[in-house]
């Protein structure tokens, strides 16, 4: 089994879809649904939400709070990671942890991790150490 969909709420739209709909296009997903409210991204089976709902009770997401801290990805080759990082400010994302990247996660764990504007954290994972 594996997960059907991944919902976040945004507080912004189109920065959201500026920064999830890139990477996510980037990571092989492709557009599924288009609405006024919102905009999703399907790989296989599964597709990731993001969505400005009028029913939000803050502005902006806190990885540290209780709740979701943060979406991996399996993201190919090293190379791979590498031009994510690279080409990520360019659209909304920033470069956690820089001084033990690419092993944040420990000398095995080749990984990028990133974080947008809105306070959403994803962590991109090479197919190798």
């Amino acid at each position: 089994m594996t997960v059907h969909h991944v919902e976040l709420w945004v507080p912004d739209l189109d920065r959201a879809v500026r920064s999830w709909g890139w990477l996510l296009e980037r990571l092989g997903y492709t557009e599924f649904q288009n609405w006024p409210g919102g905009r999703s991204w399907r790989l296989g089976p599964t597709y990731l939400v993001v969505e400005q709902s009028p029913a939000l009770s803050a502005t902006d997401h806190d990885r540290r709070r209780p709740g979701l801290n943060h979406l991996a990805f399996h993201a190919g080759e090293r190379d791979t990671v590498d031009s994510l990082v690279a080409d990520g400010t360019d659209h909304g994302w920033r470069l956690l942890f820089p001084d033990r990247h690419p092993y944040a996660g420990g000398p095995e764990h080749y990984a990028a991790y990133l974080e947008n504007e809105d306070g959403f954290e994803v962590e991109l994972v090479a197919d190798e150490p």
